[in-house]
């Protein structure tokens, strides 16, 4: 094979599937990945923290396991000014639900590059969102709620837009 047939095969592959140009995957930096992988790391780490020791959490030995599977309905309770929750509560469980999660829709795509679009990425945040709620309740130190899920979704949706936007 001619030495200019290999050069163009290489150029073809080089530019991805129907001539699209070079990949995503070949467009980030090389020491980009390991240090989104271990970003990744620690911040899930701060974050498995937060949601089975930190912010003052106790188990509760006592009564049933509590559990929300209806959308929407703490959302709604949220936004009823009558409820007697303070400002701040309704802020750090709507915003924070959804900003805690927005460096997983950054780092998870940057680390691996197949979850770069938004369904795959879905397919991979919704079964480990209901881990984490999952054990949550079962080891009593929260509830699973499934506005807790739809909220960290949003957050990891919205990190992937921001990915997008900068790379």
């Amino acid at each position: 094979m001619r030495l200019s047939k290999v050069r163009a095969i290489a150029d073809k592959r080089s530019r991805g599937r129907a001539g699209r140009g070079p990949s995503r995957r070949a467009q980030l930096r090389p020491g980009l990945r390991i240090v989104a992988g271990i970003l990744l790391f620690f911040y899930s780490a701060a974050v498995l923290y937060w949601m089975f020791l930190g912010f003052g959490r106790t188990v509760r030995t006592e009564g049933a396991m509590q559990y929300n599977l209806e959308p929407l309905r703490t959302v709604k309770l949220y936004f009823d000014m009558d409820n007697g929750v303070p400002f701040t509560g309704r802020l750090i469980n709507l915003a924070g639900n959804i900003i805690v999660f927005i460096p997983f829709g950054v780092l998870i795509p940057l680390v691996q590059a197949r979850l770069r679009n938004v369904f795959t990425l879905t397919l991979w945040a919704v079964p480990s969102i209901l881990l984490l709620e999952s054990l949550q309740m079962l080891l009593r130190v929260g509830s699973f709620d499934v506005d807790d899920l739809l909220l960290n979704l949003i957050g990891v949706w919205a990190g992937l837009i921001i990915l997008y936007r900068f790379t």
